[in-house]
C-alpha cells in the first residue's frame, strides 16, 4: 500500500476523515442491537453503507473507513457463515467504500479543489468481537501472541482487499496495539494507523498513558499515523499535547460527539452540536492533530461543518509562518 496520508499532507495541512458509520446507520433506521453491530448491515442492506460513505465524501471527507470494525470470522461463524462467506463480507465492506469513492471522483465538479479520497479498512479490537463493552477496558486476559492469532486472518483479508490503508481503531491497550503493529510485519507493504480509545486526558482505557503508547509505536515503520478515537472531545487537547515531540508520525483524532454511551443500557445521553465540534477541531489542530474526523454519533453534518472550518485553520497557520 502507498502512504495516502503523507501524499495528502504534502498538499494540505489537514486530512479530513469521515464520521460515524454505525450510529449513522442507526440514525437512518437500521437496528444494530446485534453482536455484529454495523457488520449486520453488510448482510442485510449493503447499499445503505455505500450511501453513507457517499454522503461523507460529499460533505468533505478525504477518507472513508470501511464497515469492517466488527466483522470477524468468529462473529460471522456465530451467525452460521463459513470462513469463505465471512471473508467475502469483509471484502464487500471495502468494495462499498471504494465504489462510493470512485463514483464521487468521476464527477468533475467533485474534484475541484479536492485531493482524491482514500479508503481505510477498519480493524476493530478484540473486545469488539466480544460485544460486551470490553473494548472500552481492554481487560481480555490474552497474551500478545493470542491477540495476534485472533487478528491475523482478518488482517490478511483486509490487507489484500484493495483498501489504501488499515485503520486499527478503538484500541484500548498498548498490548493489543503492539500485537497489531507486529502483525503488520507479516504483510509487507501494508500500512496502518493505530488509534486508541482513552478514558481521560492522559490514559488510554487500559491504563497506560497515551504518551507511552505513542513512544512504543514509533519504531514500527508500517504504522504511519497514531492517535485517538471514540473518546470524549474534551480529553483530546491534553492527549495530543502529551504526545507532541514524541513521534514523527502524524497524529490522528476522531472523537465521538461528546455524548456518553452506557454499554449496559446500550443508550446514549448528553448533548452535542455540529458547530462546537468543528470549532474544537481548530484546538485539536493547534495541539498537533493532522488527521481529524468523527467517531460515534457524529454524522455528515459534523464533517461538513469541519470542512468549512479547515480553510480557517489553514489560513491561520499560513499567517503564523
Amino acid at each position: 500500500m502507498p502512504n495516502p496520508i503523507g501524499s495528502i499532507l504534502e498538499s494540505q495541512n489537514v486530512v479530513i476523515l469521515d464520521g460515524a458509520l454505525a450510529t449513522e446507520l442507526e440514525r437512518r433506521g437500521c437496528d444494530l442491537n446485534d453482536p455484529l453491530w454495523s457488520a449486520r448491515i453488510l448482510l442485510e442492506t449493503p447499499g445503505l453503507i455505500r450511501q453513507v460513505h457517499a454522503d461523507y465524501f460529499a460533505a468533505g471527507a478525504d477518507c472513508a473507513i470501511s464497515a469492517s470494525y466488527q466483522a470477524t470470522f468468529e462473529g460471522f461463524a456465530r451467525r452460521g457463515l463459513n470462513a469463505g462467506q465471512a471473508a467475502d463480507l469483509m471484502r464487500l465492506s471495502v468494495k462499498l467504500a471504494l465504489e462510493a469513492r470512485d463514483a464521487f471522483w468521476r464527477v468533475p465538479e467533485n474534484r475541484a479543489g479536492r485531493v482524491k479520497p482514500f479508503v481505510a479498512a477498519s480493524v476493530g479490537p478484540y473486545g469488539a468481537f466480544l460485544a460486551d463493552g470490553s473494548e472500552y477496558r481492554g481487560d481480555y486476559g490474552l497474551t500478545e501472541s493470542q491477540l495476534m492469532a485472533f487478528h491475523r486472518p482478518r488482517m490478511a483479508v483486509l490487507a489484500a482487499s484493495g483498501a489504501d490503508i488499515l485503520a486499527c481503531e478503538t484500541i484500548p491497550s498498548l498490548l493489543e496495539a503492539t500485537a497489531m503493529a507486529r502483525l503488520l510485519e507479516e504483510f509487507p507493504g501494508t500500512n496502518a494507523w493505530i488509534s486508541f480509545s482513552a478514558k481521560d486526558g492522559v490514559h488510554v482505557n487500559n491504563g497506560e498513558t497515551f504518551a507511552e503508547c505513542v513512544q512504543a509505536l514509533e519504531n514500527f515503520g508500517q504504522v504511519i499515523a497514531v492517535g485517538i478515537n471514540c473518546t470524549a472531545p474534551q480529553f483530546i487537547p491534553d492527549l495530543l499535547r502529551s504526545a507532541r515531540g514524541l513521534t514523527q508520525k502524524p497524529l490522528v483524532v476522531y472523537p465521538n460527539s461528546g455524548e456518553t454511551y452506557n454499554a449496559t443500557l446500550k443508550r446514549w445521553s448528553g448533548e452535542e452540536t455540529c458547530q462546537s465540534f468543528a470549532t474544537d477541531a481548530r484546538v485539536w489542530f493547534e495541539a498537533g492533530a493532522k488527521l481529524i474526523g468523527g467517531c460515534c454519533r457524529t454524522n455528515p453534518e459534523h464533517i461538513r461543518a469541519l470542512k468549512l472550518e479547515i480553510p480557517l485553520i489553514q489560513t491561520s497557520q499560513h499567517l503564523e509562518r
